[in-house]
């Protein structure tokens, strides 16, 4: 295994085989492989078993609540425009508890990267459905099979207005680096759903079901078309992999737009505070 800065010696509670294994060391050969300062990332995340995946890297992090990550990426991004942030978990945690959240992120456009580890089920709390099961996945809630059409959280950044939106598998360990170092050199939000199998609780959607249901795309993709990128992002069985839709004209972040930067690019937390006009807006 290849050593980087991002290492961390301490034990991992995923279950053996997990797909997150995998992505945890692909993020951190990527940010070593870009030269990124360890003290310069922060990662936000949530809860579940995708969301422990920043106590296993070297950096600087925030573990809130369940679906909360993206509100405290984009403060931290807001307060420190210099950082790398990016927010990461489940497809439960990003599209389920934290899908609100997941839809202003985007209207929004903060300067942060989002990770979604997708293996189509709730992996803490041991098999039930989440926003991405296929229509008849059986779980021990969804006796019978889940019986709703799974969301396709691509479609909807794409028509939110999303500027970077990609795909990729744990299984393509260079597609995958590829994806995260594009989304990473993105200005403004950048969603990569990343099909992450649970080898414990989706025994549908394994390693062997996502490389025979997925393809990658090929190099004459255009990328840039948005409709044909929305039209791309509907397609499944088999699901496309790589950058569906990047924006040609590079749109300003929220940082840009936020008026606390308008006169000034000085970061938030380098101001100094004024007591005295806190005590005159207070009252």
């Amino acid at each position: 295994m290849k050593q980087t800065r991002f290492d961390l010696n301490n034990d991992i509670a995923w279950c053996p085989g997990c797909g997150n294994f995998l992505l945890l060391q692909l993020l951190k050969e990527t940010l070593d492989e870009l030269d990124v300062d360890p003290t310069n990332v922060v990662i936000s995340s949530g809860i579940g078993q995708a969301a422990k995946m920043p106590q296993y890297v070297n950096t600087s992090f925030f573990n809130g609540l369940h679906g909360r990550a993206l509100p405290v990426a984009t403060a931290i991004s807001l307060t420190n425009p210099e950082l790398l942030v990016i927010a990461e978990g489940g497809d439960g945690d990003m599209y389920g508890e934290g899908g609100n959240h997941f839809i202003h992120t985007v209207r929004r456009n903060p300067n942060i990267v989002h990770l979604v580890h997708n293996n189509m089920v709730y992996g803490l709390t041991k098999g039930q459905a989440s926003p991405t099961s296929q229509r008849g996945f059986k779980t021990p809630l969804q006796t019978e099979g889940v019986i709703l059409e799974p969301l396709n959280p691509l479609a909807l950044a794409i028509t939110l207005g999303a500027g970077f939106v990609a795909r990729t598998f744990v299984g393509n360990r260079e597609l995958t680096k590829e994806v995260i170092k594009q989304a990473i050199a993105h200005k403004g939000y950048a969603l990569v759903d990343i099909f992450d199998p649970c080898v414990s609780f989706n025994k549908v959607n394994t390693f062997a079901w996502y490389k025979e249901h997925s393809y990658v795309q090929g190099d004459d993709w255009d990328a840039s078309d948005k409709l044909q990128s929305l039209a791309k992002s509907m397609e499944s069985d088999p699901y496309p992999l790589g950058v569906l839709y990047k924006n040609p004209e590079e749109q300003p972040s929220l940082t840009e737009m936020h008026p606390a930067y308008q006169e000034e690019d000085t970061p938030l937390f380098k101001r100094k505070r004024s007591v005295q006009e806190l005590t005159a807006l207070m009252e």
